[in-house]
Parts: C-alpha cells; structure tokens; sequence
C-alpha cells in the first residue's frame, strides 16, 4: 500500500465514523500523507445573530480537517490544543474549504496548520492545531 493509499483508507475510515462532520454538511475533498481537504456549506442553521457564520461552525470544519491530516499515517491521533483566529466572516451561502498541513512532528506529537477560506478563495481563519498520537491504528495493513 502505497503513502497516499494508506492516506485515503484512513480517511474512510474515520468517515465511517464521523458522525459530526458529516451531520454539518462536510465532505472530504481531498486527503495525502499530513494533509486533508473538507469543504462545508454554509447553511441558515449556521447563521449567527450577527447574520454571519456562528465562530464554532468554522472551528469545527477547521478541527475535522486537522483530524483526518493528522490521523493519515494511520497512527490514532488526537487534539491536545487548538487555536483559531478569525480574519473576516463567512456568510449564509458561502461555501468553506479548510487546507490542512501536518507542518512539524516529533516523537508521538504533531502541528498542523489549516487556513479556512470562502469560495473566492479569501482566508476566513486560520487554525494551529497540536495533536498526540495515542495507542491503535485505523486500518490493518498486511506486509
């Protein structure tokens, strides 16, 4: 199984399983060794009292992309930390993509960066997530 095979199976995989991202209208774009791609619509569930998109909906598509990069080596990975700063809103009808990029890691801990942007390609927020790897794998792998 090549990198990028091993890649795409464990985003299967966790797609299997993910029930929130999947409930928020996300949709996997792209997946690579370190790397994802998800999109989300912005829907009028989303919308704030502001008239713009609520803050936890962007982290949220943020998060699950820094999930499915980190968790593409298929070590089990999780969050440890997160930070998120927004740039400008996103509005009802905006369709957001969150870039993911495993950037650094080091024994069982990894950062990754993910710039969310609309669908004219302006930077919405920009998101640094730390992950830990923890004990099991997503897929079994044969030699």
């Amino acid at each position: 199984m090549t990198p990028q095979q091993l890649a795409e199976a464990c985003a299967d995989a966790m797609w299997a399983e993910d029930r929130a991202s999947a409930g928020l209208g996300m949709r996997i774009a792209r997946v690579a060794p370190g790397e994802a791609e998800l999109t989300m619509p912005v829907e009028s569930r989303m919308v704030n009292g502001h008239g713009i998109c609520h803050g936890g909906f962007i982290f949220a598509l943020a998060d699950s992309a820094f999930a499915f990069a980190c968790n593409s080596f298929n070590r089990r990975a999780v969050a440890q930390s997160n930070t998120i700063t927004y740039l400008r809103p996103a509005k009802l009808g905006d369709t957001l993509t969150a870039r993911a990029v495993q950037t650094t890691s080091a024994g069982r801990s990894g950062i990754t960066d993910v710039t969310v942007s609309d669908q004219d390609g302006r930077a919405i927020a920009v998101f640094r997530g730390l992950s830990r790897v923890i004990e099991g794998h997503l897929v079994e792998v044969t030699p």
